[in-house]
């Protein structure tokens, strides 16, 4: 997955083993777009590691799985996706648990930042071109319980 630059917020990712990170929470995530629910099983990446370190060096991921990078306020964040050979949608979630942009079939190792439209407390990846594939958009519903709603 993509990892959190964190720019002017945290820090930069620390060196790591070429190895994907693995025992993290996992929890149950909604997606409310219109009339439609989409269900996702996502791991929690709630500390500083576990969000610089995101889902790098994963190559493949099932379709209703993801990683939810938890801050603790609101504000603008910035991703990329350094040694990430998966495809990826970024979503940028504010605290209310709204969408606000999503960054579409990101591009695999590109060092680019990728940057949220608004300020965001929670950032979702999924596989690439599932958003679009499911009809999720701005303004859509996300709730977790690591999001204070389920």
């Amino acid at each position: 997955m993509a990892i959190s630059l964190f720019l002017g917020t945290t820090h930069f990712a620390p060196a790591i083993a070429d190895e994907s990170q693995t025992g993290l929470p996992v929890e149950d995530l909604t997606i409310t777009s219109g009339e439609t629910v989409h269900r996702f099983q996502v791991e929690i990446a709630a500390t500083d590691e576990q969000r610089s370190m995101g889902l790098m060096f994963r190559e493949e991921m099932a379709p209703d799985r993801g990683m939810l990078f938890l801050f603790e306020t609101e504000g603008q964040r910035y991703f990329w996706m350094k040694n990430t050979p998966l495809p990826l949608d970024i979503i940028y979630i504010s605290a209310t648990g709204t969408i606000v942009s999503i960054a579409a079939d990101t591009k695999p190792f590109s060092l680019d930042t990728i940057p949220s439209d608004g300020p965001s407390q929670f950032v979702l990846e999924i596989n690439a071109g599932l958003s679009a594939k499911l009809g999720v958009k701005p303004g859509d519903k996300v709730s977790s319980p690591s999001m204070g709603a389920e």
